[in-house]
């Protein structure tokens, strides 16, 4: 059994709350039960490799002191496994744990055995998890906000993966009602114009330069046989024509973004198969609505909304409610165990309805999880960036996307929390230097690759060094700098699971930047190829597994790892 799978089995956790209960039993400790035990990385250095506050906790239900209660511990603790080197009473009576060197070695191995599985696990309870993201209104190319919700939808649908889960991600088109009337009408009067009709673009009309261009392909395709046409029967043509190819748009965006969902889910599809009424009349057979001023409520408030919502209007038209309920229902019955929505900074009031609905249709809320996305401000130098032109009102993903490319793109998304604002630098981006943090990251790797083919041309068989490392070998690793760099990368495993289980996946860029700072450092102080046989083939190791870490934390952000910059 290695050092680090002992530990896995009998933790630092475990062998305190073993200390506690060898107390209790002895009758030095007259209390019951285990305060909850919490471990913590030290700041400074020369604290341990961790430390908790145990003692104090159980201060305050023994009566004594804290420092009195520590060392009690830390006698039972003694000679419990040869991993851990000393153990230190600190301050008011923290506990600093200092650990042999060969357990972090072991960290080496582990990763070198397990390679790009370095960081995956399996849950206690696998699901079926579907995240739905972007699901931008298909009424023109998609902005820079619908970039960042893709970002985050794609890097957590890859994170999950990573923990075990099934995950299936899904694009949700608004492809009926009043604004797709609207964008075929929009069309239809610019394609009047450019056969030099004057026209007068009704209020809240679509009127970026996007529709013009449509307008000129359906002029180019059907020539002038809308003209003699009443509005009334070309509208039908005009609003799929500009549905269709905005949604071609759409698809080929994200598609050179790096995501490909895994169903396009038209709310049309939800009408056609009568399942809005279908989940209308569920509802009402559980008396969850009622009928009030000729319309159809839900008493969402029933189930914490602020307000009633109504489903059916007056007028006998549904709404968009109405058709997000069904929705929902729809993807529990598709046997989902957990529901992921990733909606923009708008969408915030969504929250506790949708939770409402999803409860009144006998769910359990707590299974739908709905992650706001905050704005992007898109700088020039610090300055704002004017609107797209072919937009009109915003700057468009994939006017990005050709300037500074998918991976300092999605980087950049990735870097703040996804209901914090962000600031997003085009021209920082673009450079070439180590104040773009996707370029400080991939070049790391890229430094790493050129050291190992350094060491080919110098005749080390480097396949062979990496493919057999044992902790004898690496015993040569005892600098300061290579031991911080082998305590991170011991974090990867546990970061990705408590980066899964908090849906953020902005921790993983956080990581990387840390653990690129640390390989440029040491790259600039320690050369890894020197005379020392034993020394550089325990160094080809070290930097062979930190090249595998940035590639498996990259992988998980969409990023890729380039071997040359």
């Amino acid at each position: 059994m290695s050092i680090q799978e002992n530990l896995k089995e009998k933790t630092l956790v475990q062998l305190l709350k073993e200390a506690v209960s060898h107390c209790q039993s002895q009758g030095i400790f007259t209390g019951t039960g285990t305060p909850k035990i919490v471990l913590e990385v030290p700041k400074h250095d020369g604290q341990g490799d961790f430390a908790t506050t145990l003692a104090l906790s159980l201060a305050k239900i023994e009566k004594k002191p804290p420092r009195e209660i520590a060392s009690h511990l830390v006698s039972a603790l003694t000679d419990q496994v040869s991993w851990i080197e000393k153990i230190e009473i600190a301050g008011p009576g923290y506990i600093n744990f200092f650990l042999t060197n060969a357990y972090w070695l072991q960290t080496l191995l582990n990763i070198h055995d397990q390679q790009t599985h370095f960081g995956k696990s399996t849950p206690k309870n696998k699901e079926r998890v579907l995240i739905e993201f972007v699901s931008a209104n298909p009424t023109g190319p998609l902005h820079i906000a619908s970039g960042r919700a893709a970002a985050l939808g794609d890097a957590l649908a890859r994170l999950l993966e990573t923990v075990g889960h099934k995950v299936d991600c899904e694009y949700y088109l608004n492809d009926i009602g009043t604004q797709m009337t609207l964008l075929g009408r929009s069309t239809y009067l610019r394609y009047r114009e450019l056969f030099g009709e004057t026209v007068t673009l009704l209020e809240g009309s679509y009127q970026g330069e996007y529709i013009i261009e449509i307008a000129e392909t359906i002029k180019k395709q059907k020539g002038d046989q809308y003209l003699d046409r009443d509005e009334a029967s070309s509208l039908p043509f005009f609003t799929k024509f500009s549905f269709d190819t905005i949604v071609f748009w759409i698809k080929k965006d994200l598609h050179d973004f790096g995501i490909d969902f895994d169903r396009w889910f038209s709310e049309s599809e939800l009408h056609e198969k009568n399942e809005v009424d279908l989940a209308l009349d569920f509802l009402k057979t559980k008396t969850m609505s009622y009928q009030k001023n000729g319309a159809s409520w839900v008493n969402t408030t029933q189930f914490g909304d602020d307000k009633d919502r109504v489903v059916v209007r007056s007028n006998g038209q549904k709404t968009y409610f109405a058709s997000d309920i069904a929705y929902h229902k729809n993807k529990f019955d598709r046997g989902y165990d957990r529901l992921i929505n990733i909606f923009g900074a708008d969408h915030h009031g969504y929250i506790n309805r949708m939770k409402a609905a999803v409860q009144a249709l006998g769910y359990n809320p707590k299974n739908m999880t709905i992650l706001i996305h905050q704005l992007v401000n898109l700088l020039r130098d610090g300055k704002p960036v004017k609107m797209s032109k072919r937009a009109g009102t915003f700057v468009t993903l994939r006017e990005v996307l050709e300037e500074v490319g998918v991976d300092a793109t999605r980087f950049f998304f990735l870097m703040r929390r996804s209901d914090t604002s962000l600031d997003f630098d085009l021209e920082l981006a673009k450079k070439a230097t180590n104040e773009n943090p996707v370029f400080y990251v991939q070049y790391a790797h890229a430094r790493l690759c050129s050291i190992v083919r350094v060491a080919k041309e110098k005749a080390w068989d480097v396949d062979h060094v990496i493919q057999n490392p044992n902790l004898q070998s690496l015993a040569a690793l005892t600098l300061p700098e290579e031991l911080a760099i082998i305590r991170l990368l011991s974090q990867y495993p546990e970061l990705i699971k408590s980066s899964a289980e908090a849906m953020e996946p902005h921790r993983i860029t956080f990581y990387l930047q840390s653990l690129a700072g640390l390989l440029h450092s040491y790259y600039f102080s320690c050369r890894v190829i020197t005379e020392d046989v034993a020394l550089t083939k325990a160094r080809l190791v070290l930097v062979t597994a930190i090249r595998i870490v940035l590639q498996n934390g990259l992988h998980i952000l969409g990023l890729t790892a380039p071997e040359e910059m």
